[in-house]
This record gives structure tokens, sequence and C-alpha cells, in this order.
């Protein structure tokens, strides 16, 4: 399972998934996440299942309703 190709090329797709939808940032870099999380495939999974979530907390933060803002009393 280390190298099979298909869970590779499923992780490809996931990951280009990621970074053409979700905001940027919430995904590091191939290079980044080998030094962060290791080189395995499991390793690349945790990543994204990293961005994944990341992205979930800022659409639930940016659809929170915010009070209305104070008005100015003349």
């Amino acid at each position: 399972m280390k190298n099979d190709p298909d869970c590779r090329a499923a992780l490809r797709l996931i990951r280009e998934t990621i970074e053409d939808h979700c905001p940027p940032g919430v995904l590091p870099s191939e290079e980044a996440v080998n030094g962060i999380y290791g080189p395995g495939l499991l390793d690349e999974a945790e990543a994204l299942a990293a961005a994944i979530v990341a992205t979930v907390e800022r659409l639930q933060l940016s659809s929170a309703v915010k009070p209305p803002a104070p008005s100015i009393k003349a």
C-alpha cells in the first residue's frame, strides 16, 4: 500500500480539488506535508483531512450570525 499508484492518484485528485476550491493556505505544499506529517500515503491523507476540517471551520465562522453594528448617535 505504501506506494500503491491508485492510492497516490486518488490522493492527487483530492489534493487538486482542495487546492482549486478551498481557501488558500489550508493545505500545505506536498514538500511541507512531507516535513510536517511524513512522506507516506496516510501522512498525505492526514494533511488532506486537516485541510477539509480547516475549510469547514472557516465556512462556519463566516456564516455565523454577527451582531449588528452599534448605531452612531449624533
